[in-house]
């Protein structure tokens, strides 16, 4: 997540680091791709729910390179109540040269994942140096590379297609930094959702394809578009026959979670008016919220009191539980970073770098335990909606 052009960013872009990436790749090397990891010492296995909350988080160990740190990430992830997580699976990590695939990592944190009960949303985003122009950014994406990126996800799709409950394809892509460094094409957006989709469903006809939603933003520029215009655009060139859904990002910005949408606002239920252009036309297929969440660095001009941002986290799962029947989950951005960050980025995090809870963590915790209580008592899990 990154911030709007008003003060400093949501999160960094992946894979900035020459040393960390170095080391990654080295133990991507060590990890055997067919068994669970080596010289772990595992937990009992935990069983998903069977009727799963709307309570996630995005677990953030796509840069991890030590097995018991994501073992352990995953691990503090369930003991919070999390019934899902979201991961990104970067397309230069899994396929380094054309054909060339190294599952090895990312069977690593989808094995740890299940094994916690957690259900796993992946993303899929970013272009390898083969596949884009010389220097071009990692969100470089261009009309040559759109095919053997629509074949990375569909050969991803068939090797977890009893693994993973639905694929995000791409991230933000109103938004220049996340388009390659281009403005905002929605056109070319629909025609890669459409060569996604259609290997996608060749490949596993029965895992759910999500579109990754814009970013929100009142802006109009060359650099981002704003988030109702490039949804009203993508749904007029026809991308809803190449979706089961929609990965979105209503952060909060410093307002509560029950303020009301308005057109001329960043808040959490703008999601609402997401919603309400989707069925405008004809489209009721669900909304996962994938990153969300508000910030508490002294630093941002939206940080907010710890406990005070927790209360907001909470009373936002809370609304989405009663209100949203159609998003099943909201994983929040982000339960940790797995190296020091700016601060800024480090406010958004459940967890410091040494896995100490936050007031946040705690917070949602004591929500998810209350929620299991009220539901061994027989009490409805998700009562009558009462919101569009």
């Amino acid at each position: 997540m990154r911030a709007r052009g008003k003060s400093a960013g949501r999160r960094s872009r992946i894979g900035g680091r020459a040393a960390l990436w170095a080391a990654f790749l080295m133990t991507l090397g060590s990890i055997p791709a067919s068994s669970g990891p080596p010289r772990l010492r595992l937990d009992p296995p935990h069983a998903p729910a069977p009727r799963p909350s709307v309570v996630g988080v995005h677990t953030r160990v796509t840069d991890e390179a030590d097995p018991a740190r994501i073992y352990r990430t995953f691990q503090m992830a369930r003991a919070m109540g999390a019934d899902w997580v979201v991961e990104f699976f970067p397309w230069p990590y899994l396929e380094p040269a054309p054909g060339r695939l190294d599952w090895s990592h990312s069977d690593l944190r989808i094995f740890l994942a299940r094994r916690e009960g957690l259900r796993v949303i992946a993303r899929l985003g970013m272009v390898p140096a083969w596949a884009r122009p010389w220097r071009a950014p990692a969100t470089y994406l261009g009309p040559e590379a759109v095919l053997p990126f629509a074949r990375f996800a569909a050969a991803f799709a068939a090797r977890y297609r009893n693994q993973v409950a639905a694929l995000v394809i791409w991230n933000e892509p109103n938004l220049y930094i996340e388009w390659g460094d281009r403005p905002p094409d929605p056109a070319f957006f629909v025609a890669v959702m459409r060569a996604v989709y259609r290997e996608v469903k060749a490949a596993a006809p029965e895992v759910p394809v999500l579109a990754g939603g814009p970013a929100p933003t009142l802006e109009d520029s060359p650099r981002a578009m704003n988030d109702l215009r490039f949804l009203r655009e993508v749904y007029a060139q026809g991308i809803a026959a190449y979706l089961d859904g929609w990965a979105m990002h209503p952060y909060g910005f410093g307002n509560p979670p029950e303020e009301p949408p308005d057109p001329g606002r960043l808040n959490f239920r703008r999601v609402e008016l997401m919603r309400a252009l989707m069925r405008a036309y004809g489209d009721d297929r669900p909304i996962y919220i994938t990153e969300a969440g508000w910030n508490e660095a002294p630093e941002y001009d939206h940080g907010l009191p710890p406990e005070v941002r927790a209360d907001y986290t909470v009373r936002a799962y809370e609304y989405a539980r009663r209100n949203w029947p159609w998003c099943p989950v909201v994983a929040m951005w982000a339960l940790r970073y797995p190296w020091r960050e700016d601060p800024i980025l480090e406010g958004y995090a459940f967890l410091d770098l040494d896995f100490r809870p936050r007031p946040t963590y705690e917070a949602v915790r004591r929500y998810t335990q209350a929620l299991r209580e009220a539901d061994e008592r027989g009490a409805p899990s998700r009562p009558t909606p009462g919101a569009p």
